[in-house]
């Protein structure tokens, strides 16, 4: 069925002229089977509980709330004849071997670096092509990772977005080899620099121009702000789970928890002026102030003074406050941001809804009001956190919390069907129990099926490319060593570096054995949570244990003999 409130488009292309048309997708039952159907019932749900709360505070001019998103995507982009040297990029879009190069991200030089121009001319193409189908691309700049870049469109309705974002997707891959590139939406498609994540920026906007993240000048005395704020920390904090299960995917096991992507612990981060109004809260009942925004002072006579915001942003939240909105940070680069927003959607309404019940049968209005802010702060204050997300204390003062640390997709899946999800799911029509278990079990499916592929792409370059590459470069050397020692010089550095070598050769050799053996076995296992676990718990294992000895290799083998290009000629030579 056509999604009317998404418009239709004609996007051109080497086919021809084609008239795109927004659909949901359901089954012959009824079942819904694609992302945007769940989200526009989500939507309809932070409808129906957000209208319900606005007239409680008197406002009956608004007629529709709608979740407001902005995704903002990165990608890599290397040269495509580099790419196709590369069968682990052609078919699992990351590297899955590489040694670092020399120089990685350390200097932050690409990030505050001028665009250059090769990419600057995609960019623009990117641009024109985008607007063309009517997504208002507006943001545009290097990322921290060398050959990493991140764009980012003007807001639209959360279900128009989902529809902008897969069209940027889509947009960014194309236009990429006509320029001579390739694009990577992987989220670690290079170890020891940023993933790429999508950071999806959620707020709720009323149809007469309101929005209900806007704190004011004054949030201590914004009640409507504050009963909206501490509803979204009870809907966090009771389902982070949900939250962590809906950025899983093989790529973001990779990325989460370091260089600047959010540890897979959910927690949310509220700024230094909406903490202090919360804690007032906590502590006396009430909160009499804000911190105020103050002025920020050069230091140099010739430059003017000006006022600062009052708070900062913190990029080691998985879920921050960013002035009138909250970032969802957590959201990996190629997913889609249906998932994410059906379950903040949901939760939300589910707090929202929970929260009008109290209210709609108080006597005293304001003091209910009063009490379930406080009620609320209180009881879920555990979520907020300001600190540095990547360190290791927090990881320690999390788990005294209670907070869940959900570290892998496989992990995360069994959030999908708990009775606490399927209770919330069916209650407002968003998702049966047979949804959410089709989900579940798609979900392990996939995962299992990904890192097969990558497994066997291992075992494929092992096999074909790199051990024979290897043993050349030994039998060379040994030939050098010989015709050197018939010449009467020393070869002690030769010796040293074949026995090096060989023994690297041999700790290669055991490991593919070991990852043949262990994927072959998980492959012959029933499609399910067991397999899907055997595949995180042991496959994943062997092949880390594969590429540590190959990595080493690619770091004392002659580069002329190395069967494929360094992560140096990849990320520098775009």
């Amino acid at each position: 069925v056509w999604d009317c409130t998404s418009p239709a488009f004609l996007k051109e292309d080497a086919i021809g002229v084609t008239l795109c048309i927004p659909t949901s997708f359901c089954s012959y039952k009824g079942e819904a089977l694609d992302k945007k159907t769940p989200l526009l019932r989500s939507m309809q749900v932070i409808n129906e509980q957000s209208l319900r709360l606005l007239r409680l505070f008197g406002n009956t001019t608004a007629k529709k709330v709608t979740p407001s998103v902005g995704p903002e995507q990165e990608y890599f982009l290397v040269d495509a004849e580099k790419f196709m040297q590369r069968k682990d990029l052609i078919y699992t879009g990351r590297t899955l071997f590489g040694a670092m190069p020399p120089k990685g991200q350390e200097l932050d030089d690409h990030y505050f670096g001028t665009i250059r121009q090769r990419i600057a001319g995609f960019m623009k193409d990117v641009n024109e092509q985008l607007w063309k189908v009517g997504v208002s691309s507006k943001t545009q700049h290097n990322e921290v990772a060398p050959a990493q870049h991140e764009l980012a469109p003007i807001y639209a309705e959360a279900n128009v977005a989902l529809d902008h974002n897969h069209l940027v997707m889509q947009t960014l891959k194309r236009v990429a080899c006509q320029h001579g590139m390739k694009c990577l939406l992987h989220e670690k498609p290079f170890a020891g620099v940023n993933g790429s994540g999508k950071h999806d920026n959620w707020s709720l906007t009323t149809d007469d121009g309101k929005n209900l993240l806007d704190p004011g000048d004054t949030p201590h005395e914004n009640i409507q702000f504050l009963l909206v704020l501490t509803c979204i920390l009870k809907a966090v904090d009771e389902h982070a789970d949900l939250l962590r299960e809906s950025a899983a995917d093989p790529g973001n096991d990779h990325r989460l928890g370091a260089n600047e992507a959010p540890p897979a612990i959910v927690s949310v981060f509220l700024g230094e002026q909406l903490e202090d109004v919360l804690n007032q809260l906590i502590s006396t009942g009430e909160a009499t102030h804000s911190l105020a925004e103050g002025i920020l002072k050069t230091g140099v006579d010739t430059l003017p003074d000006f006022t600062k915001d009052a708070t900062d942003r913190n990029r080691t939240s998985p879920f921050a406050f960013t002035g009138n909105k909250f970032e969802f940070r957590m959201v990996g680069s190629r997913d889609s941001i249906a998932g994410p927003n059906v379950v903040l959607n949901t939760i939300v309404a589910d707090a929202f809804a929970e929260a009008c019940d109290v209210l709609e049968k108080a006597d005293d209005f304001d003091l209910a009001v009063h009490d379930l802010i406080k009620k609320y702060a209180t009881e879920h204050q555990r979520i907020v956190f300001g600190g540095n997300g990547y360190s290791d204390e927090w990881v320690a003062e999390a788990e005294r919390r209670g907070l869940p640390n959900i570290k892998s997709m496989v992990e995360a899946i069994p959030a999908l069907t708990t009775d606490k999800a399927i209770n919330l799911f069916e209650k407002y029509k968003v998702f049966t129990k047979a949804e959410l278990e089709s989900r579940a079990e798609i979900k392990y499916e996939n995962y299992s099926k990904a890192i097969n592929i990558e497994a066997r792409t291992m075992i494929d370059m092992a096999t074909k490319q790199i051990i024979p590459a290897v043993i050349k470069y030994t039998k060379e050397l040994a030939d050098t060593i010989n015709a050197v020692k018939a010449a009467g010089a020393d070869v002690s550095v030769q010796s040293e570096l074949l026995t090096e070598i060989s023994a690297l050769l041999v700790e290669s050799k055991s490991a593919l054995k070991a990852l043949t053996e262990v994927t072959e076995k998980a492959a012959e296992m029933e499609e399910g949570e067991e397999q899907a676990r055997y595949y995180h718990f042991t496959v994943v294992q062997a092949m880390a244990a594969l590429r540590s000895p190959v990595d080493k290799l690619e770091m004392i083998v002659d580069k002329e003999a190395w069967p494929m290009p360094s992560y140096g000629d990849l990320m520098f030579e775009v």
